[in-house]
């Protein structure tokens, strides 16, 4: 049954007009946009909540900003009553998601599977009401698929549907393998919308041909086709690469509150309106206020990066705590001073040590070569000055404090 717009009030259409305003700040793209109209209105006609879809897969344990920027979005569709459904994945990462990727996927075992799902649900509680979040693992019902099953759900889809999936097609033309495996996780991710009757459901944009396929199975199934809605890739702190663990340019939602910071202030200008858009709880207002004025120049992107960095400080550890890493941010790296809060290490080596063999020792740098550039950087203080000599004997003293970049501290302690 359709629901029109003139038969809501003044009211029910101004709320349908707020919530699809909220809806689309900072994403890629509604696939269609009409339909999400559409279905907000008979949500808001009938008082029926919408059913929010996320899929995960748990590939690696550890959430950073970059994960957030579709958490954020869930976030706002749950502020405004409807149903959050969280999907692990724990059928389908055993496949393997094979977006983005020139080779197959590791197939995850089932015990690394619940380990990152555990890790993965804690974690999410930061951004959303984990007590007004549907969580579902998909082996519910893939798990109970039988042969017949599956053979009548690969006939939904045709070959060359799939292999028109860049991934797929690149592999192809430079004569690498692809599984046939492979070309049922998204068909299984599809399924799950079908299974759980999903309305919208959420994926960065390199998901596209995943969450479309959820959109293609239920119209296959006779359901009221989902909306999609695609979320931009959140670019690290380098500004080229999508955040990453394994690119060592992300912000952990985990990590404290002086290294989080100390990370926001060194994302590149031209970032700072994507972050505030995508990663903070910020109103639209204040974003566009604050967008207004890095344009005009009237506020100054260093201030702007404070501005963020507290915001995603506040988010993470409450504004205390946001308060502090200013302040130590501005003590340590505009003043120059030494961080009151140093890791400590107990030294049991020798009381001479080279400066090489040294930040190698307390894992400070990765290789002997690491330590030689950064040293030729200028970037090693020992007790606050430069050190220039690679050939540098350190006498190690109690107390001693060894400084890599900006931001690596660790005072020794003699045993």
């Amino acid at each position: 049954m359709q629901h029109k717009w003139e038969a809501l009030s003044q009211e029910q259409q101004a709320e349908v007009e707020r919530q699809l305003t909220v809806y689309k700040n900072g994403v890629h793209e509604i696939i269609p946009e009409a339909e999400l109209r559409q279905k907000l209105v008979k949500s808001i006609a009938t008082g029926v909540p919408l059913k929010i879809k996320l899929g995960l897969d748990p590939t690696a344990p550890d959430v950073h900003l970059g994960h957030t920027v579709v958490l954020n979005k869930l976030r706002q569709f749950q502020e405004n009553g409807h149903i959050i459904q969280l999907i692990i994945g724990d059928f389908t990462g055993k496949i393997g998601d094979p977006s983005g990727k020139s080779v197959a996927r590791k197939q995850l075992t089932d015990e690394e599977v619940k380990r990152n799902a555990q890790t993965y649900f804690e974690q999410f509680g930061k951004v959303l009401d984990k007590e007004k979040v549907e969580l579902h693992y998909n082996s519910k019902w893939l798990s109970s698929l039988n042969l017949e099953d599956v053979i009548h759900l690969s006939s939904k889809i045709t070959v060359a549907r799939l292999i028109e999936r860049k991934d797929f097609s690149n592999r192809l033309s430079t004569g690498k393998p692809v599984s046939l495996h492979e070309f049922f996780y998204p068909l299984m991710q599809g399924y799950d919308s079908v299974a759980l009757e999903s309305d919208v459901e959420l994926g960065g944009t390199d998901q596209q041909f995943n969450v479309l396929m959820g959109r293609h199975l239920q119209e296959q199934y006779n359901q009221e086709k989902q909306v999609v809605i695609l979320l931009p890739l959140l670019e690290g702190l380098d500004g080229v690469d999508k955040m990453s663990k394994s690119k060592h340019n992300y912000i952990g939602i985990d990590e404290d509150p002086n290294q989080m910071f100390g990370k926001t202030m060194s994302i590149p200008d031209e970032l700072i309106i994507k972050y505030f858009n995508l990663i903070t709880d910020l109103s639209l207002d204040e974003k566009s206020k604050i967008e207004k004025e890095l344009i005009e120049r009237t506020l100054h992107p260093r201030d702007a990066k404070i501005r963020l960095g507290k915001t995603i400080v506040s988010m993470y550890h409450g504004e205390e705590a946001a308060g502090q890493a200013e302040n130590n941010f501005k003590k340590v790296f505009q003043k120059g001073a030494i961080p009151d809060d140093i890791p400590e290490i107990q030294w049991t080596g020798e009381s001479r040590v080279s400066i090489i063999d040294l930040l190698v020792e307390l894992n400070m740098q990765a290789s002997k070569s690491e330590a030689r550039r950064m040293i030729q950087n200028g970037g090693i203080r020992i007790n606050s000055e430069k050190v220039l000599d690679m050939q540098l004997e350190v006498e190690i003293e109690d107390g001693l404090i060894v400084q890599v970049g900006k931001r690596k501290y660790k005072k020794l302690r003699i045993m």
